[in-house]
C-alpha cells in the first residue's frame, strides 16, 4: 500500500508561482509513475504532468512551458512547479502513483490551487 499527501496549494496573485509536493509512503519502491492531476468546478478531472521512473516527463498542452514535474531519486516525493499562474490554473491538484507492473493504482486527497486576476 501506498499512502499520498499534497501539500503547497495556496492562493496567488496570476504571473506567481507555487510549488507543490507530494509524499509518498508506503511501498513506494514499486512504483514507476506518477502524476499530476487537476480538477476545476464543474469540470472532469485532467491531467497535468507526468514523470517515469526513467525521469521522462510529458505536459498537457495548456502547461507546457509553465509548469515543471520532478521527484527525488526514490520517487519518494513528487513535486509540481507551476510558474506564471493564470486564473484558469484554479483547481484541486491531485497527486497519483502508478505501480505498472502489478496494475495499482494510488491517489492523494488534493489540495487547492486558486489563481486571483
Amino acid at each position: 500500500q501506498v499512502q499520498l499527501v499534497e501539500s503547497g496549494g495556496g492562493l496567488v496573485q496570476a504571473g506567481g508561482s507555487l510549488r507543490l509536493s507530494c509524499a509518498a509512503s508506503g511501498s513506494t519502491f514499486a512504483l514507476n509513475q506518477a502524476s499530476w492531476y487537476r480538477q476545476a468546478p464543474g469540470k472532469e478531472r485532467e491531467l497535468v504532468a507526468a514523470i517515469r521512473t526513467g525521469g521522462s516527463t510529458g505536459y498537457a498542452a495548456s502547461v507546457k512551458g509553465r509548469f515543471t514535474i520532478s521527484r527525488d531519486n526514490t520517487m519518494n516525493t513528487l513535486y509540481l512547479q507551476m510558474d506564471s499562474l493564470i486564473p484558469e490554473d484554479t483547481a484541486v491538484y491531485y497527486c497519483r502513483a502508478r505501480d505498472l507492473v502489478h496494475d495499482l493504482d494510488y491517489w492523494g486527497r488534493g489540495t487547492q490551487v486558486t489563481v486571483s486576476s
